[in-house]
């Protein structure tokens, strides 16, 4: 006798379930229909947007996929800290041509400066293969034009909408690449930036080309010069008939860049005061840090119209350490929040650092000198300071190193924990780089400023 199922005898049980599966095919065949089927996707292809969710994870970098109008195909990186103040500011922080956003997250200060201070950072990225910003087409030289500018804009409307941030407390500082974008999106959309801080960029229009290139070459070298009133219209013209506030602008510049030179300096100087109708003596010039001169127009407060700081013997490798802090202070970010208020602005303290290195292809040594120039001994001691974009410690003597990357804090040996007046101690590293090779410019020694040798 077979005994496969086929000719076994239906049981009023098994004509049971046979029915209601019957009944439930429809369902089920609805449901794996309208249920997409998991795919692998390979590291790094394009997925198809996705819609972003009500708020990022806390504390984490998250890329937001979908913000708005995006003409030039960027993506959106966003840090929210752990405490975000009631109705936070935001401030959008754009990376160097070559980087990206989560490379400026972390290569940078602002991110540590929003878990003080309760902001929200927003980090474009550029996906073209260049990785440099759209600061040169007609585009991306007027408000609404198209490119870059747009697509930031969208990203910032998408993060005020979202956290209910104060939509009179946004901020742009960048780097190289993005801080032209500083200067672009501050001529572009006034109505959105309460102001900006530029390391190391050119004025709003230098960059301009009608030929499709990403570069001008006269205005990289410092051969563009304009009378104060011809940079002032080039911003009026990209949203004309604005009559609002303009935004204020710190600028930063070394003296010895050699990929964006020096006279931009004070090109843009010429351009941000002409804007805010402003003359071209300063208010007050002082030296807050040795080698530093900074110079305030229309007032002599944190909070100028327009603020200048140059940097003797520096090249293009901005921010360095303390850097973004001073920018945070010129926003008034400093000033609430989930942090405490501000204090007194930082002051070159009793130290002072002496820094050598010597490069090739890939790699670089640097040697760094420490010394207590006053009058107490130092018990106990973190060196802190930021590295040029592009740089990875792989080795180092006379201090512990971390991180590896960004903003570094070298912690003393047990050795030489101790630094008697008028002594100093001698450490170094060993780093790689991806081209540039120079020091950082400027360090803090248990947290205050120090001088540089």
């Amino acid at each position: 006798m077979s005994r496969t199922g086929s000719n076994r005898p239906r049981t009023p049980l098994r004509r049971a379930l046979v029915t209601l599966l019957g009944a439930l095919a429809p369902l089920l065949a609805t449901l794996f229909l309208t249920t997409p089927a998991a795919s692998a996707v390979p590291s790094g292809a394009p997925t198809a947007p996705r819609p972003a969710p009500a708020a990022a994870p806390a504390a984490a970098l998250t890329e937001v996929t979908t913000f708005g109008s995006n003409p030039s195909n960027l993506q959106m990186y966003l840090y929210v800290p752990d405490t975000v103040a009631a109705r936070p500011a935001v401030l959008v922080a754009v990376h160097y041509c070559g980087g990206s956003g989560p490379a400026f997250h972390s290569g940078t200060e602002f991110a540590s400066l929003a878990d003080r201070y309760g902001f929200i950072v927003v980090y474009p990225s550029v996906t073209r293969a260049s990785k440099c910003f759209d600061v040169s087409s007609p585009q991306a030289l007027r408000r609404g034009g198209g490119s870059d500018p747009v697509g930031i804009r969208s990203m910032v409307d998408w993060a005020t909408r979202t956290y209910g941030a104060d939509t009179g407390r946004v901020y742009v500082t960048g780097a190289s690449s993005g801080a032209m974008m500083t200067n672009v999106l501050l001529g572009d959309y006034p109505d959105v930036f309460a102001a900006g801080a530029a390391f190391m960029g050119v004025p709003f229009g230098c960059f301009a080309t009608t030929d499709g290139s990403e570069w001008n070459s006269a205005c990289a070298n410092g051969t563009v010069s304009r009378t104060p009133a011809a940079w002032g219209d080039l911003v009026r013209t990209a949203y004309p008939g604005y009559s609002g506030p303009r935004p204020r602008m710190q600028l930063w510049h070394g003296t010895e860049d050699a990929i964006l030179r020096y006279p931009n300096f004070g090109e843009e100087i010429k351009q941000w005061t002409n804007v805010h109708g402003l003359a071209q003596t300063p208010a007050t010039t002082d030296s807050p840090q040795s080698g530093w001169t900074r110079t305030r127009y229309g007032s002599s407060g944190n909070q100028a119209a327009v603020e200048a700081i140059s940097l003797q013997g520096i090249g293009h490798n901005l921010p360095a350490g303390g850097m973004a802090a001073r920018a945070i202070t010129f926003f008034g970010l400093d000033s609430g929040g989930s942090g405490p208020g501000p204090g007194p602005e930082p002051q070159p303290g009793t130290c002072r650092v002496a820094v050598t290195t010597s490069a090739w292809n890939t790699g670089l040594t640097a040697s760094v000198t420490v010394t207590n120039t006053g009058t107490t001994p130092v018990d106990g001691w973190k060196l802190g300071f930021t590295l040029p974009a592009g740089q990875t410690i792989t080795s180092g003597w006379g201090a512990t190193y971390a991180p590896v990357t960004g903003a570094v804090t070298a912690t003393n040996a047990p050795y030489n924990a101790t630094i008697n007046p008028g002594t100093g101690v001698a450490i170094g590293y060993q780093a790689g780089h991806s081209g540039v090779a120079s020091a950082p410019g400027a360090f803090t020694l248990n947290g205050t400023a120090c001088a540089l040798a």
